[in-house]
């Protein structure tokens, strides 16, 4: 599950989430760049959404291979000052999936990121909404909600 899942320790440029923008799947968009060094593009799904009730509170959500193609990986950007111990949370379609810790945080926010499993991907492709929490406080959680519309179709034209 969500929780469990081993959490992935390879880096993405940051220019991939500035890439050019390939197709949009739903509410997913299909960004791809060829990272410094490398000599093959590499591509992601990229959905950037707000909490309802506080705009200034935002993700960006981002599905991607690994350069190697071994492991699909979920990588959440959430903003500076949110509480890193209670980690990240997702809700799926009201079932909750469960909490990932931070692993580490950048100019530009705090990344989670797990390996997407097969049971997740099943779960994200035929769903229809998830919401991802963060934390302020201990007591005060933000649910921001994402749309799944185009999820499947997009994960299945990742290269």
């Amino acid at each position: 599950m969500f929780a469990v899942l081993a959490i992935a320790a390879g880096l993405m440029s940051p220019a991939l989430a500035q890439g050019v923008v390939k197709a949009q799947y739903g509410d997913w968009q299909m960004s791809c760049d060829t990272p410094p060094g490398a000599s093959f593009e590499q591509c992601a799904l990229i959905q950037n959404v707000s909490a309802e009730d506080q705009p200034n509170v935002g993700l960006s959500v981002i599905v991607l291979k690994t350069a190697d193609k071994q492991a699909r990986l979920l990588r959440v950007l959430a903003p500076l000052g949110v509480l890193l111990p209670n980690g990240l949370g997702l809700n799926i379609d009201g079932a909750n999936i469960g909490r990932v810790a931070f692993v580490r945080c950048l100019p530009n926010g705090c990344v989670a990121e797990v390996v997407l499993d097969d049971e997740l991907i099943t779960k994200l492709t035929t769903g229809k909404s998830a919401i991802f929490f963060v934390f302020k406080t201990p007591e005060e959680g933000i649910g921001i909600p994402v749309s799944l519309n185009g999820f499947g179709d997009g994960f299945a034209q990742l290269p």
